[in-house]
């Protein structure tokens, strides 16, 4: 009898688990505990409505326990359950790399939408691969090259993309570093773009579970933002784009970088002295990267010859809250090589 009226059913243990969540601070306490849930009865979330009054298994409600708990303590729900969707598309992900978020699907879209027609795309920082992986899917035609600098984050997108996108090729470097000249018609990026005081007042599952080198981007956010912007021309052919996800208010500080990053390339091409150009490190280190690059292989880039690119188009795009989120830069030029 005493074993009998410990049981729990299972719409016990979900009025406790959302309870427990929402003491926790979690933002979605009830959608939470029903994903966990169903994943420790191995079954949806409808599944749980058919099994309310029926006892918990003893197997699941351990289960059950030690998943509420990792969520309690704020650790990102697509961790605990390993995968998140992103463009309708199933993604491994892990401590490793960011979990996808919805706003970045603007950068997929503003990308189809610019840039329909290109044949040589890149991903950089690509994380889990997933504005790869969802390019190479809606343009099949165009051959898509994916990277980024943490071995553990080309690990996470590996997986994905053998599953989603095959034919993507995968680079370890440091952003744009590895490519030689007018590579892409098209570069996409979700860089880092938290400043340092903003990080200490992200929500803890942010914060403490997401991987730093991904988020932190110096005392402005601009730190990786500013250097695609100020080298992007250099791997772009003439009529590429680049489109890059930015912090809320950011994009008229990377407006004011790709306009600095024009007056530097045609002081350059004049041949005058740079001395009085105050670019700061997005140009400097521009001006590095040129010198390392040029002697890297990459995929299918005419000659460093042909380092001219300059902004001549800028579109800003607002996500549903309104915010500027996506910012598309567009080199001026003639077409693109197709090959």
């Amino acid at each position: 009898m005493g074993a009998a009226a410990a049981l729990v059913t299972v719409g016990d243990a979900l009025a406790a688990a959302i309870a427990r969540l929402a003491a926790a601070g979690v933002p979605e306490p009830r959608a939470d505990a029903e994903v966990l849930l169903a994943r420790a009865l191995d079954t949806t979330r409808v599944g749980l409505v058919v099994a309310a009054r029926r006892p918990l298994p003893e197997t699941a409600a351990r289960d059950f326990a030690a998943l509420v708990a990792r969520r309690a303590a704020r650790e990102p729900l697509p961790y605990i359950v390993g995968e998140r969707e992103f463009w309708s598309l199933l993604l491994t992900v892990d401590r490793r790399v960011l979990v996808p978020r919805p706003e970045t699907e603007l950068v997929v879209e503003t990308a189809l939408r610019l840039a329909p027609a290109a044949r040589r795309i890149l991903d950089v920082g690509t994380g889990s691969g997933a504005i790869a992986a969802a390019l190479a899917r809606e343009l099949p035609a165009a051959r898509v090259c994916a990277s980024d600098l943490a071995p553990g984050a080309l690990a996470v997108a590996r997986a994905n993309l053998a599953r989603h996108a095959p034919g993507v090729v995968l680079v370890c470097g440091d952003l744009l570093a590895p490519f030689r000249a007018a590579a892409f018609d098209l570069v996409a990026a979700n860089p880092p773009y938290v400043t340092d005081a903003e990080l200490g007042g992200l929500a803890p599952e942010v914060r403490d579970h997401e991987p730093r080198v991904a988020l932190a981007a110096g005392p402005d956010g601009l730190a990786a933002l500013g250097r695609l912007v100020a080298e992007a021309p250099r791997v772009l052919a003439p009529g590429g784009w680049l489109v890059v996800e930015v912090g809320a208010g950011q994009a008229p500080a990377v407006r004011r970088l790709a306009e600095e990053a024009g007056a530097e390339r045609r002081q350059a091409a004049r041949g005058e002295s740079r001395a009085g150009v105050g670019l700061g490190r997005a140009a400097h280190a521009a001006r590095e990267f040129d010198r390392s690059a040029r002697s890297a292989r990459a995929p299918d880039g005419p000659p460093a010859e042909l380092d001219t690119g300059r902004y001549v188009r800028v579109e800003v795009v607002r996500d549903h809250a309104g915010i500027e989120r996506v910012l598309a830069l567009g080199l001026g030029g003639g077409g693109w090589t197709r090959s």
